[in-house]
């Protein structure tokens, strides 16, 4: 730990001698505390830090459309439109590399659920599911079941490790969830959380924001942040440990997403590439979400701030969007290429502003609790390593069958517990007729295979099942076929085996 004198030496230096303000007034534990916070925070580079979160603020986002391309034909696999050899050839390669131990999943655990009103993570969020299960829960269960799969596939007894990257918030909470509810049947071992890093909130005129007399307000550094936190935790020394050479990294909040997915890992794997997008099209021009495509020949994603309307509504001969790739933060990684980003590439991660409402003491020491934004809190996202690759893919997958992010409170229009959970249930619904089965809504009327199945609208039926079941649809004929359910419908492990003994 630094001294009072080296941390004041450094932080006048820097421009933020203020931060020093209150000392007289803490108590000799509230010292020790902060001064312990202050010899963290990399002091040389404060100054820089400051200063850029300021000129970054300043500067509108710059318009790309000029130097835009839409990602090229060759490098891209599809769910809906290659051939099903193709895809029955990716899924066997992704099973065969599991199998084989080489695989991980790397979660995006992000902070505390303030948005849905909650102040726990938001892996521990329950949707409202009959089950009642989580998302952590849905997520583990989904990796017990594709370890399974493989198993039975290639006669093995493989592992997938299961990286968990939390906040310094989110950290102690996620542990003790994890232990009271036994690791969701996974081998403790096997599940790996650590920290990212934070850094200090700043304000307009670059300097750092006091949270209190004796605290500097801090943020996460952004999923972006990921990369940094493999150095700093050893875990790239625990992935090449154990032999795990690809991995799949994607955020907690989609309850939909396809864990290690086979077919993206075999696609990647097949195409060698050593960094993937997972992409889903784009429901209409102007949707919110960041589009993969080329700038000035190089891959990437682009905010949708990024680019005008009217190049948001160009359209291809067939009439499909030129620009309709959106990114769903579901990605692949070779060890090697993170091994790169961490050790070439970390320091020159584009930097990205959020304009934020941050608490702070004013220069009397009252709590001021802002009104309107008042601080800048620098992110880095995870895709910003796109530009780094030597060989880069896109997998274009279905959204009904796997995006469906968890982000807002029930009354928010969008991505919400509701949205969330119908469109579980409707793709299980979708699983069960697919698979022969007959299900009758609340009032014994069978429904049709039309029915509608969208997020926004209730599903047709409850119709729930377990991913220890079903990893995506598959095994289920057996199970349902010629079957008439009266929902809501719940198959979990013990009703499959009665409905075998049947």
């Amino acid at each position: 730990m630094l001294s009072l004198e080296e941390v004041e030496q450094s932080l006048e230096r820097e421009g933020q001698s203020h931060v020093l303000h209150f000392w007289p007034e803490l108590c000799e534990e509230e010292r020790a505390s902060f001064l312990q916070e202050l010899s963290q925070l990399d002091l040389k580079r404060l100054r820089d830090h400051c200063e850029g979160a300021a000129g970054a603020a300043a500067s509108p986002p710059a318009s790309l459309d000029e130097h835009i391309e839409p990602v090229p034909a060759e490098v891209i696999g599809s769910v809906r439109k290659s051939d099903r050899k193709s895809l029955a050839e990716w899924r066997h390669e992704g099973l065969l590399q599991i199998s084989e131990n080489r695989v991980g999943v790397l979660l995006l655990a992000g902070g505390q659920g303030t948005r849905l009103g909650v102040q726990y993570p938001k892996g521990m969020y329950n949707v409202g599911l009959p089950s009642g299960k989580t998302l952590y829960q849905i997520q583990a269960e989904r990796i017990h079941k594709i370890q399974e799969l493989a198993d039975r596939k290639h006669g093995s007894e493989c592992t997938v490790p299961w990286y968990i990257m939390t906040s310094e918030f989110t950290l102690v909470p996620t542990e003790k969830f994890f232990k009271e509810n036994n690791y969701f049947g996974l081998e403790p071992s096997n599940i790996i959380m650590f920290e990212q890093r934070m850094i200090p909130a700043v304000t307009f005129d670059g300097k750092v924001i006091l949270h209190g007399k004796g605290k500097i307000a801090m943020a996460p550094d952004g999923n972006g942040g990921l990369y940094q936190a493999l150095v700093d935790n050893k875990v790239l020394e625990d992935m090449k440990k154990r032999g795990v050479e690809y991995l799949h990294v994607y955020c907690v909040d989609n309850i939909l997403v396809k864990m290690a997915d086979p077919v993206f890992i075999g696609f990647c794997v097949s195409k060698g590439a050593d960094c993937g997008a997972k992409v889903v099209e784009k429901a209409y021009p102007a949707e919110p979400v960041g589009v993969v495509c080329k700038v000035q020949g190089v891959s990437q994603v682009v905010e949708y701030s990024e680019i005008q309307p009217e190049t948001a509504e160009l359209r291809g001969p067939g009439g499909e969007l030129m620009y309709s790739a959106g990114n769903i933060c579901n990605h692949f990684f070779t060890r090697a290429f993170l091994q790169d980003v961490a050790e070439k590439f970390e320091g020159q991660l584009k930097q990205h502003v959020a304009i934020k409402k941050v608490p702070f003491v004013d220069t009397c020491g009252n709590h001021v609790k802002p009104t309107k934004p008042n601080g800048i809190k620098m992110e880095k996202f995870v895709f910003d390593v796109f530009p780094f690759s030597r060989n880069f893919v896109v997998f274009e997958v279905v959204r009904e069958d796997e995006f469906s992010p968890l982000k807002n409170a029930d009354g928010a229009a969008t991505d919400n517990p509701t949205t969330a959970r119908n469109s579980l249930l409707a793709q299980h619904c979708r699983w069960a007729t697919a698979a022969g089965a007959t299900l009758l809504d609340e009032h014994g009327n069978a429904l049709p295979l039309t029915a509608s199945v969208s997020a926004a609208d209730n599903p047709p039926a409850k119709c729930e099942i377990s991913p220890l079941v079903s990893y995506f649809g598959e095994g289920l004929e057996q199970l349902l076929k010629g079957r008439t359910l009266p929902t809501p419908f719940i198959l979990d492990e013990k009703r499959a085996k009665e409905l075998q003994a049947q």
